[in-house]
């Protein structure tokens, strides 16, 4: 069953993300991955602007340009070998939309890049991947920036 179950790549088009696309490629051959970006219901900018309640056009907005980073992740992740497909989720906290995506495809392991942040600036920006492995209830393989 574990064999059978896809894994779910979170993917942002950083350089940090290719690497993991590359790592799951490695260690998991020619499986089938879900590659993921989750956008914001609301980016800061956004948040600026005078909103209608109820209104979801940002969102809808952030979902068309959340679209083409997961493509892209797709088209590298065929060219790594996996049988890749994309998924775009809008959502917040971004974490979140990580492990229900995981949850709903059942993932055998979320693959996500890291900024290896520490510090003040993992305090103050945060760390996805910190969450995605607290909150995940899966395995998460964290790959780490090039030293």
């Amino acid at each position: 069953m574990m064999n059978e179950a896809p894994i779910l790549i979170g993917y942002d088009g950083s350089d940090d993300a290719r690497r993991a696309v590359d790592f799951a490629a490695a260690l998991f051959g020619n499986r089938r991955a879900v590659v993921l970006d989750v956008a914001p219901v609301i980016t800061a900018a956004e948040s600026l602007a005078t909103v209608v309640p109820g209104s979801y056009a940002f969102g809808d907005y952030n979902r068309s340009e959340a679209a083409p980073t997961a493509a892209e992740g797709v088209r590298y992740g065929r060219g790594a070998g996996l049988a890749a497909e994309a998924r775009v989720e809008v959502v917040a906290p971004t974490w979140q939309g990580v492990v229900d995506v995981a949850d709903e495809i059942d993932a055998a392991v979320i693959v996500m890049g890291s900024r290896g942040l520490n510090g003040a600036r993992e305090l103050f920006e945060g760390s996805l991947s910190h969450e995605v492995a607290e909150h995940a209830g899966r395995p998460v393989l964290i790959v780490p920036p090039p030293r």
